[in-house]
């Protein structure tokens, strides 16, 4: 027996589509759907042993799918659901409600039918029902990572009669994660150098263009800091369990790139604002950066951090074509920060499918100081970006979501 998605969808066209769309996988079936929110809501309270999944539109007749998801979780039922929402400014904003009444993702609702058809839709709608069938645990109501990733181990607090001790097995883990670090980091150089041409090479006397680590760059400022944070699936509920933990006088500006479409990047910094003792929102071109305060790239445009006058730093955005098929893309945003000079960039990497910001992060910490800080695999909803930067040897501290607020701030400091 397939896996159980309900569909609740007051279009009979996106009811249509999406049963298609499921059927396409033997290991998926779409038993039922609803008409409304209210036809929804009783077949989810009603269904034998719960559905697996469920696609929940936002604006429909009777109940709108945001009193649908407010209803289950006001009786604490447990259900595993993606929002499908258009991209209008209303619908965003609701959208990013409904991750806080416990919708596990959402995706962007294609306003046509070629689009709803294309294979971009397919792609992304099966790819978050993978997500939720084989990383969301239903009887605990927790995310948890496949069981194929490996957790790298915390320091052990306990005194063991084991005849490897704890400083041992931490001194042989930092021994390999340096092994590791520095086989991708030659890997990086060596793809650059061979990019630039054997011309380039020889005239500069180097196997490499890039700095050294502990290179100093004259004029920097003392004490001057940023945090530079990448996430992508899951990342709208999980900044919900960051960005209000951190202090208003944290001793640095944030800048953060989340996978999302154009239009939803603005109330998800809105609803951040609302909650949080930093000041948040959607990164406009030309601003400069102050402390306290988390700028997020807009859906659609990619964004970089560039040298003003006076040790001022400026964002930029830029309309040009995705990388690796991401708009923002992290390592965009990473590769700007290689010329800057701060005195170090915390890079913190959150739930997410890929490998965003592992390319950048090696980049840059070939010439800037960096401590990179990932998600731990037990608490991600994807454990894909920060598995990426933890196996190319470049994560300094491993961190659940809920403790990830306190190591930002630890290492950072307040003002």
């Amino acid at each position: 027996m397939g896996k159980k998605i309900l569909i609740v969808d007051d279009s009979a066209l996106m009811r249509r589509v999406y049963s298609d769309i499921i059927k396409t996988r033997s290991e998926y079936d779409a038993p039922d759907i609803a008409k409304d929110g209210a036809e929804g809501y009783e077949k989810i309270k009603s269904y034998p042993g719960g559905y697996d999944a469920i696609l929940l539109d936002i604006n429909m007749p009777k109940l709108s799918g945001l009193e649908v998801l407010k209803k289950l979780q006001d009786e604490n039922f447990q259900h595993t659901t993606i929002v499908v929402s258009t991209v209008a400014k209303e619908g965003a904003k609701e959208t990013i409600q409904a991750l806080e009444y416990g919708a596990l993702d959402f995706l962007n609702k294609p306003v046509n039918y070629g689009e709803v058809s294309g294979a971009d839709f397919k792609r992304h709608l099966l790819e978050l029902l993978d997500v939720a069938m084989n990383q969301y645990n239903k009887s605990s109501n927790v995310v948890e990572a496949r069981r194929s990733f490996t957790v790298r181990p915390k320091p052990s607090t306990t005194t063991s009669s084991a005849a490897t001790s704890t400083a041992d097995l931490e001194a042989q883990k930092k021994k390999d994660r340096d092994a590791i670090r520095a086989r991708f980091l030659e890997a990086v150089a060596q793809t650059e150098a061979r990019s630039q041409g054997e011309g380039n090479a020889q005239s500069s006397g180097s196997t490499s263009s890039m700095r050294p680590t502990t290179s100093s760059s004259s004029g920097r400022a003392s004490g001057k800091k940023l945090v530079a944070l990448a996430c992508s699936t899951g990342g709208p509920k999980s900044l919900q369990s960051v960005i209000p933990k951190l202090p208003a006088n944290l001793d640095a500006p944030m800048v953060l790139v989340q996978h999302m479409p154009k239009g939803f990047t603005a109330s998800l910094a809105q609803r951040l604002d609302e909650i949080s003792m930093v000041k948040v929102s959607e990164a406009v071109d030309g601003e400069c950066l102050e402390k306290g305060h988390v700028y997020i790239a807009p859906g659609g445009m990619h964004m970089q951090i560039v040298k003003s006058g006076g040790g001022i730093y400026k964002i930029h955005l830029n309309d040009d074509p995705p990388v690796d098929a991401l708009k923002p893309c992290a390592n965009v945003m990473y590769d700007s920060l290689m010329d800057s000079d701060f005195d170090e960039i915390t890079c913190v990497v959150l739930t997410g499918m890929g490998a965003d910001g592992t390319k950048g992060i090696g980049h840059l910490s070939q010439r800037r100081k960096v401590y990179c800080i990932g998600q731990d695999a037990a608490s991600c909803v994807v454990y894909g970006m920060p598995k990426a930067i933890a196996d190319a040897g470049l994560v300094n501290e491993v961190a659940s979501l809920e403790s990830v607020a306190d190591a930002i701030t630890k290492h950072v400091g307040v003002s």
